[in-house]
């Protein structure tokens, strides 16, 4: 069977209240699923790129739980291991209007995702892919998850396999220095990387304009395809020498959680084409999608993306 992306990562079960409702007195929560590799499997399954996840479950209802959502939405599953000895990451979530953030709770340590390692990932998931990817979340869960991101990065280029990696840096799971060490070393084996701002900053201490920081961040990564997300701002990607900006679009958001995840999968299919303009147009559009929706994952389609992108959305749909 061949692919077009295996992305390796965890998935949880997000518990969240009503918006504009604190977790300290809510008395009632929707239960949904999410995880960023998971998410961008589900989101390129929207767009028509087949796509593979591999991770670690634990054994019960709540894994169950899990494995259905994503394998619902046509993402292939047969990289799942079952651990019967082993709970499921939970992560809550606070959704809110501005001046005030979205609050993420995580309660994800000793999940079975978290023992994922060399001895019980299958790679050969990765073979029948045309990209592998992965964010800087799985390399954080545990140090045999750190050893696995490495190992797999490294396999997916010996195989000739295309590698993207989302910086995604996540403060709570690991510090600035490890993350920094970590993932240069991962993006050695990277086709492309996707990082924001912020991460440029607080991982890799690089600042300036917006093409300043990704042409630096080529330098320090050595990789010659990279995308920058700067907000509102937009999408600054760099392709073999060229930056171009690809404009936000303007959104009135009800969930931003896993934007960036539909973000990265509109960027990965655009490097399957071999457009990655293409690719980054189609980014920002699903990032502007998802935004309009509650939960992590987004669920559209071509003919919306790309009407997006043409302009030629209507306020009614008819």
């Amino acid at each position: 069977m061949t692919i077009d992306v295996a992305t390796l990562g965890e998935a949880m079960l997000r518990i969240w209240t009503p918006t504009g409702e604190r977790l300290s007195n809510a008395e009632s929560f929707r239960v949904s699923v999410g995880g960023a590799e998971s998410n961008v499997a589900v989101a390129l399954h929207q767009i028509e790129k087949s796509a593979s996840w591999i991770s670690r479950l634990s054994s019960g209802p709540l894994g169950d739980r899990i494995s259905q959502e994503i394998g619902r939405h046509g993402v292939d599953l047969s990289g799942v291991t079952w651990d019967d000895d082993s709970r499921t990451g939970l992560y809550f979530v606070e959704l809110s209007a501005a001046p005030r953030p979205v609050m993420v709770h995580y309660d994800r340590a000793n999940s079975a995702a978290s023992k994922m390692s060399t001895k019980n990932v299958d790679f050969s998931i990765i073979d029948s892919a045309k990209v592998f990817h992965i964010s800087g979340i799985t390399p954080a869960l545990s140090s045999s998850c750190a050893e696995l991101s490495l190992a797999a990065v490294s396999h997916a280029k010996t195989h000739g396999v295309k590698v993207t990696i989302d910086i995604n840096y996540r403060s709570r799971l690991w510090s600035e220095l490890d993350a920094c060490k970590t993932l240069t070393k991962m993006c050695e084996f990277a086709t492309l990387v996707i990082c924001t701002r912020e991460d440029a900053k607080d991982v890799f201490g690089i600042t300036g304009t917006s093409e300043e920081v990704i042409r630096e961040l080529s330098k320090k990564l050595k990789v010659d395809k990279l995308v920058l997300t700067d907000g509102a701002v937009g999408a600054v990607s760099l392709n073999n020498g060229q930056v171009k900006l690809t404009p936000s679009i303007k959104t009135d958001t009800i969930d931003r959680v896993g934007a960036g995840d539909a973000f990265a999968a509109g960027v990965i299919s655009g490097l399957i084409d071999n457009d990655l303009d293409l690719g980054v147009s189609r980014g920002v559009a699903m990032a502007a999608l998802k935004r309009g929706i509650f939960g992590d994952q987004l669920i559209t389609s071509v003919a919306e993306v790309e009407q997006l992108i043409a302009g030629t959305r209507r306020e009614v749909s008819r």
